[in-house]
């Protein structure tokens, strides 16, 4: 008998050492695993403090890289950027571009959390006197589309919009990337009012002039 119950009291021993080894879901690790490689770090709580106020830096003659870190390490995350030629263009690589106009002028104090929209061009290219802003038809109104890209127009359009781009000098070529080329003719013509009816536009690359 008495083995059987030191036996037992072993066993239960046993048994409760096995399930405080054991973590239970509740459990939490006593420290933070550091960020995988490459991982996005989202910036600290106190960087987004609405409350916290800064002097807005100048980025104008930057690369749009070098801006936006210039600006993310001031505490600016809340950061765009638009073609200031108003050719639609994306800024797919951030060091092909740079810094033409800020939406908050340089040495204003404001709050973290403000956006920062940086308008910018192709290195090669010179930043034009003002941002040139996009058509809009917003008003039920054909757009001025002249000089302006294909890309600018198709999106001023509703989306469900028909639009067909012929190659303006007869070339017959393919219009393949619609922020690279400007247009020259239109149907229908400006001020035209739109209820849904086909646009048929005629374009050249840029730097070609309009036949």
């Amino acid at each position: 008998m008495r083995i059987h119950i030191i036996s037992a009291v072993l066993l239960c021993a046993a048994s409760a050492g096995v399930v405080a080894c054991q973590p239970t879901d509740s459990a939490k690790p006593s420290g933070s695993a550091p960020p995988a490689a490459g991982a996005s770090v989202a910036p600290s709580k106190d960087s987004k403090q609405a409350g916290e106020k800064k002097s807005v830096p100048n980025f104008i003659g930057m690369g749009l890289q070098s801006a936006q870190d210039t600006a993310q390490k001031q505490g600016f995350y809340v950061l765009k950027s638009h073609d200031s030629m108003g050719r639609a263009r994306m800024q797919v690589f951030d060091r092909d571009w740079k810094v033409c106009s800020q939406s908050v002028k340089a040495g204003t104090v404001a709050a973290t959390t403000t956006q920062l929209d940086f308008g910018a061009v192709k290195l090669a290219e010179t930043c034009p006197a003002h941002d040139q802003s996009a058509p809009s038809a917003a008003g039920g109104k054909m757009p001025n589309f002249t000089g302006k890209s294909v890309k600018a127009a198709r999106q001023a359009l509703d989306s469900g919009t028909s639009i067909t781009v012929n190659d303006a000098t007869g070339a017959s070529r393919w219009v393949l990337m619609e922020s690279n080329w400007q247009v020259c003719t239109q149907k229908p013509t400006a001020g035209a009012k739109l209820n849904g009816q086909p646009v048929t536009l005629g374009a050249v690359k840029y730097g070609e002039h309009c036949p």
